[in-house]
């Protein structure tokens, strides 16, 4: 009977070990509550820099930013509140989707306001979705540098493309990858629960 006792604890521990791996997914809710701190911060500076652009155009408050003219200031000003935006965006995409994927289920009861992606969220389409972001992102900073390149140094800009480049082909290549795994046979007869 006693080996029967230590065969019956030898096959619980592995299963204890497993769920207790299984439940370390919640070590990461901190860091997606850190992420809502952060886009907190992001609506505090959007509204910032558009108090700036109210100061710019309504006010004629002199930039603080060395600018030619009134248009350009009001240009990147615009683009600065757009970056804002977009990496809100990404915020919001990597808290609720890495949630989702990564650590419990978000139930919604079909809740009118649900995002379409959600439905169909996994690890692939996130990369793909926070690469087409990234790049988004990497567009607006270009063209800041673009309207100032009269004050850019040259090698800032062909940096910044060659960066922004990068995160093209790294989009690109992750777009393909995910379109060769969800095209595989492995694919198609795995069971979905």
């Amino acid at each position: 009977m006693p080996d029967k006792l230590r065969f019956g604890q030898g096959t619980a521990r592995p299963k204890s070990l497993g769920y207790l791996m299984f439940a370390s997914r919640w070590l990461q809710v901190p860091l997606y509550l850190g992420l809502i701190v952060a886009q907190a911060v992001y609506v505090w500076q959007f509204a910032l820099e558009l108090w700036h652009l109210i100061e710019t155009v309504f006010l004629h408050q002199p930039s603080a930013q060395a600018a030619p003219s009134p248009e350009v200031v009001v240009m990147l000003t615009v683009l600065a509140l757009i970056d804002v935006v977009m990496i809100s965006n990404l915020l919001i995409m990597v808290i609720i989707g890495g949630y989702e994927t990564f650590v419990s289920r978000i139930d919604l009861n079909d809740h009118p306001d649900e995002p379409e992606w959600l439905s169909h969220v996994n690890a692939n389409v996130l990369k793909v979705k926070l690469a087409t972001a990234i790049i988004g992102i990497s567009s607006v900073h270009l063209l800041q540098t673009f309207i100032r390149a009269q004050t850019t140094p040259n090698d800032k800009i062909m940096w910044q493309t060659l960066i922004h480049l990068a995160f093209v082909a790294s989009a690109v290549g992750l777009a393909y990858i995910d379109r060769l795994l969800s095209a595989s046979p492995a694919e198609h007869t795995r069971p979905h629960l």
